[in-house]
Order: structure tokens, then C-alpha cells, then sequence
């Protein structure tokens, strides 16, 4: 049985007021910094092989369907048929994401900039947050430097033995798949996170083993690192950036991975996007990509604690 209020929306009058000058300001600002608009599709074929993400799948004409996690492959075949710099503007899922900082349908605001790489595209999104918060503090760290302050850990040259008692010690959670991404990501969000300072933080060059879908790097002592970023606005993480790869046997080689992957950890086996791969065989050109949680900005600029006082309509 529903309440007699069940039907009335999750945020107030202003916060939807706030949403749709937002998607003002945001379409206004790649209009003038010269970026296309584009839509793409919500539904696939292919899915995230992401060990960490899940996609929702649903069934079309007898055939299973994934909805996008990401507007992110289709993106990039359309720079590999020379779209130019593009953005895209829209909703995308997840399976089992809820809570105060999470939902399963969220809005992504997603953009890539031919022949940039990810220290140009990090600027630009600090111009966009300064058009929406004028005092942000803006600040840089790598991915290193934050360990090693934090922890006096060397993210690039620490085993994996020592990563696991490390964690053990720091976080009070028990978790059974303690590879080096996941010890890294459960130091992020539950040491480093809640001591972020109020500023716009990114924090650069992660470890080799983090690059997801980013090229790889050195650094300054020669190591090799992710070119990727992730951006937090006061703590809570907002963006997740790459120096895009855009070598087609590697990728397949990392979705072929991350497929094992999961069949090795029982998770749900699900098709890669080969024609992702085909478009990089195409000749897709260099280029950085980012992606922003349009409802976690919502949240900051309108000073909620939670994401469902930003959504029209929550679960």
C-alpha cells in the first residue's frame, strides 16, 4: 500500500529550477568553446565489462539489451568518424548503486577534446566549475603524492601483500577481492575521501593497474602510471577523466581481462563492445574524455546531503 504523498517529487521547486539553469549554463559554455552536442543511444548490445560497474539489462524482440553505464562508447566511435570535440548530455544506469551519493538512473554529463590530453581537459573543468562556484579553490595532486602523505605508500612500487595488511589496518570492512584496484579505491573513499580539503581536488597519474580505458605514462621518476584524473568538489568525487587509449589490440587485450575477471570472481558475464574495437582499428584520433555526475554538482551547488533532493523523482 502507497502513501497518500507517495506521488510527490523528491526535490523542491527550486532545486528543479536550479537543474534546468544548470543544463542552461552547460549547454551555453560548449556552445561557445566550440564542442557538438550529440545524442546517443541508451540501449546496446554490448556492456561495461568494468569489474566494478554493473549494467541493468532488459529485453528487446528476444534479445538482451544492456542500458548504458556510459554514453562513452558511442562517443568515441563518433571520433573515429571525425566528429570533433563532442558532449553529451544525458541519463545513464547502473545496477546496485543507491544511497545518499548514489542512484541507479543518474545524469552524466560526458566530453572529449580532440588532440588535448588530460592536464588541458582538467583546465577546462576548472573553468566550467569557476562559471558555477566563482571562489572554488582549485588544486592538483598526484595520485603519489596523496599515498605517500597519507600513508607513506608508494602506489607505483607497492606489493600487493603490503597493500592487503594495509587496508586491513586502516578500514573496518570485510571484502573478499583485494586486488591492488580495489585496496587502492577502499583507501580512497574511506580514509583519504572525508579528509579532502573544500576545494575542486584532482588528483593525476594513478597506478598502472587503475587505467580502465586511459593510455598509459610515466612519471617524473620514470614509472609508469594511468593518464587518468578524478576531480572531488569538496570531497565528494564528481569526475573521472582519461588521456584516452586509442590502440585497438590493447583494448581488446583489457576487455579480454576484465572478462576473465569477472568469470573468476562470479560476477556476470556480459559482452564486450567489439565495435569499440573496431573503431579504434579504424583510427580513432588522441584525444581526452571526462565524465561528471551532473546530480553530485547538483548536491554541492545546492548544499544537499543527499541525491535524492536533487531528482525530480527518486526510487
Amino acid at each position: 500500500m502507497i502513501s497518500p504523498s507517495s506521488w510527490q517529487p523528491s526535490a523542491n521547486i527550486d532545486m528543479l529550477k536550479a537543474r534546468a539553469t544548470l543544463y542552461r549554463v552547460i549547454r551555453d559554455f560548449f556552445e561557445k568553446r566550440g564542442a557538438l552536442e550529440v545524442d546517443t543511444p541508451i540501449l546496446s548490445q554490448a556492456a561495461t565489462v568494468d569489474p566494478f560497474i554493473e549494467s541493468l539489462v532488459t529485453e528487446v524482440c528476444d534479445k538482451p539489451y544492456y542500458l548504458q553505464t556510459s554514453p562513452e562508447f558511442f562517443l568515441k566511435r563518433l571520433l573515429a568518424s571525425s566528429s570533433g570535440d563532442i558532449y553529451s548530455l544525458g541519463k545513464v544506469f547502473r545496477q546496485g548503486e543507491q544511497g545518499k551519493k548514489h542512484h541507479p538512473e543518474f545524469t552524466l554529463l560526458e566530453w572529449y577534446r580532440v588532440a588535448w590530453n588530460e592536464h588541458q581537459l582538467m583546465d577546462e573543468l576548472g573553468i566550467l566549475m569557476r562559471l558555477l562556484i566563482p571562489k572554488v579553490i582549485i588544486k592538483k595532486i598526484s595520485y603519489q603524492d596523496l599515498f605517500l602523505t597519507h600513508f607513506n605508500i608508494d602506489p607505483h612500487s607497492v606489493g600487493l601483500e603490503d597493500l592487503k595488511r594495509r587496508v586491513k589496518t586502516e578500514v573496518d570492512i570485510t571484502f573478499d577481492l583485494f586486488d591492488k584496484p580495489t585496496c587502492f579505491d577502499l583507501l580512497m573513499t574511506h580514509c583519504i575521501e572525508p579528509k579532502m580539503p573544500k576545494a575542486l581536488l584532482f588528483v593525476y597519474d594513478y597506478p598502472h593497474e587503475s587505467a580502465a580505458l586511459a593510455s598509459l605514462g610515466t612519471n617524473a621518476q620514470g614509472q609508469t602510471v594511468a593518464r587518468r584524473f578524478e576531480a572531488y568538489l569538496n570531497g565528494l568525487e564528481l569526475a573521472n577523466g582519461y588521456y584516452e587509449l586509442t590502440d585497438a589490440i590493447e583494448q581488446k587485450k583489457r576487455f579480454e581481462k576484465d572478462v576473465k575477471h569477472r568469470h573468476d570472481n562470479s560476477l556476470a558475464t556480459v559482452p564486450f563492445d567489439k565495435h569499440l574495437v573496431a573503431a579504434l582499428e579504424s583510427g580513432m584520433p588522441a584525444c581526452a574524455g571526462v565524465a561528471l555526475g551532473v546530480d553530485r554538482l547538483l548536491m554541492v551547488l545546492g548544499e544537499k546531503s543527499s541525491i535524492n533532493e536533487v531528482l525530480s523523482f527518486s526510487m
